[in-house]
């Protein structure tokens, strides 16, 4: 062996080193796929998911930070004590933090934003949770006393859910275009109908911990569209992509692409209008039921990855009681139910779907399937405004397909108003001693009790948990293995 052969090697080595080098420089950034584009970037005044997956954890950030395995842990509030009788919480807040725009974090920055979901006027989808805070006391800029009305034994969960982003008061009317946070990351553009980037924020108390300096959204509803774009490489990440039909592609190349199966607390549902006739009569929703196969809706609409579930519920929950059963696909007796409650057929009724994917696929199965009984659909293919005004806001439906990704939902079958219509004193009454068990066995008990009556009551036809999908480049690292809430947590990724 000559020196030049050491030599030689040493030198290529260098060089391969050199090119992994200016690879990495060359594309520190990273795009990540979404299917909905956010109607705007307030998670506090806003239902669509998409606001969240875009902004939670990234822009804004709140008092606690929940996991992928969906536990809490401390985020603005790095520690808290709770009362015996379990109504006041003292949270002890970071001193290190500030928000974007200079101003200071500081206890009275939690009082005014939790104040202001509770308001009269705030449109905050979990402003029940706040508004059931008696008071919230700040004895000092880096504490904050909660004490509640009632009991809530979820409470440090839900304040680590995008409805508790903490805002800076002077620019929390303008959010919804210039949202100002604590996070790592800050607003950089918004091409409304294309795109959106965020860069890390160089003031974040931790900045030198982000990884990626900046990323871009792009928005990218048709799951063909989808999958051409993590083939071409044009994205990097696409956290519940629709691409289960086409996932061989992906796994048939292990080298460039990873795929992970996230399970999550998300139900899809097909949402009824308890306040229209003949929809306000149980028998007519029971027939609905009964007249779904649910194994058939999950093959088509979700390509096999859900499972069936009989209410507002799902497998892994504390508490989950499997109700499958109680209004099981039966035909005949879907039959036999509406004509028992006297209804002429064929029934005519509407039929809602926002741009999903599973929305849409679904949708055409369940108008085929209710046919068979003599309900006839009318199916309606709308965009996500016009289902957040027209039937969310407005309730102007007869059923829509939808999946309620929020992990602790329950609530809202006991708040007035909803937009299912569903009004029951016996539930309202039933969920508060949930909220109010003296333990935590009475409090899943009863939890499997306001299941039971909701399936009994046929609200709304669950249909099944989605498991997500996320399809990904090799060398994207940090990403979510499991999936309790809609986020994309930006600090966490790296490159390999």
């Amino acid at each position: 062996m000559t020196w030049i052969e050491p030599a030689l090697r040493g030198l290529l080595l260098t060089l391969g080193l050199l090119a992994a080098a200016l690879a990495q420089a060359a594309k520190p950034n990273l795009v990540l796929g979404m299917t909905l584009e956010p109607p705007g970037l307030d998670p506090t005044a806003g239902a669509a998911s998409a606001i969240a997956e875009v902004v939670h954890y990234n822009v804004f950030e709140t008092l606690t930070k929940i996991t992928p395995s969906g536990g809490v842990q401390p985020l603005l509030a790095q520690s808290w004590e709770i009362s015996p009788d379990r109504k006041t919480y003292t949270f002890r807040l970071r001193r290190d933090a500030r928000f974007q725009n200079g101003e200071p974090f500081d206890a009275a920055a939690v009082k005014f934003s939790f104040e202001r979901a509770a308001g009269a006027q705030s449109s905050n989808k979990d402003r029940r949770v706040f508004a059931a805070m008696q008071a919230i006391a700040t004895p000092d800029p880096g504490t904050v006393v909660i004490t509640l009305k009632e009991l809530e034994p979820d409470l440090l969960f839900l304040l680590g859910q995008a409805t508790a982003a903490i805002v800076e008061p002077k620019s929390a009317a303008g959010n919804a275009t210039a949202p100002v946070g604590t996070g790592p990351y800050q607003l950089e553009h918004w091409a409304k109908g294309a795109a959106l980037s965020l860069k890390a924020w160089p003031g974040y108390r931790a900045a030198a911990a982000v990884k990626i300096p900046r990323v871009s959204f792009r928005f990218i509803a048709e799951p063909a569209a989808q999958v051409a774009a993590l083939l071409s490489g044009d994205v990097d990440a696409f956290p519940r992509v629709a691409a289960a039909r086409s996932l061989a592609q992906f796994k048939n190349q292990p080298q460039r692409f990873q795929v992970l199966s996230n399970p999550s607390r998300a139900k899809t549902m097909l949402a009824l209008n308890n306040k229209r006739r003949p929809l306000d009569d149980v028998r007519v929703r029971r027939a609905i039921a009964a007249a779904i196969d649910r194994k058939a809706v999950i093959e088509v609409a979700a390509d096999g990855f859900g499972v069936p579930i009989g209410s507002h519920y799902v497998p892994g929950a504390p508490g989950y009681v499997d109700l499958t059963a109680l209004n099981r696909y039966d035909p005949a007796a879907a039959r036999a139910l509406l004509k028992e409650a006297g209804v002429g057929l064929p029934l005519e009724l509407s039929l809602k779907l926002p741009p999903t994917p599973y929305a849409r696929q679904g949708g055409e199965l369940i108008a085929a399937q209710l046919a068979q009984v003599g309900i006839k659909l009318k199916i309606e293919n709308i965009e996500w405004a016009q289902w957040l005004s027209g039937v969310y806001a407005n309730r102007n439906y007869d059923l829509t397909l939808i999946s309620h990704v929020e992990p602790l939902d329950l609530g809202n079958y006991a708040k007035p108003g909803y937009y299912w219509g569903y009004e029951s004193a016996e539930f309202a009454a039933l969920y508060a001693k949930t909220l109010n068990a003296p333990n935590e066995a009475e409090r899943l008990r009863l939890l499997g009790d306001a299941q039971r009556l909701l399936a009994r009551d046929a609200v709304n036809v669950w249909l099944y948990q989605p498991l997500w999908i996320t399809v990904a480049k090799k060398s994207v690292k940090g990403l979510w293995t499991e999936m309790p809430i809609f986020v994309n947590d930006l600090s966490a990724l790296s490159w390999e």
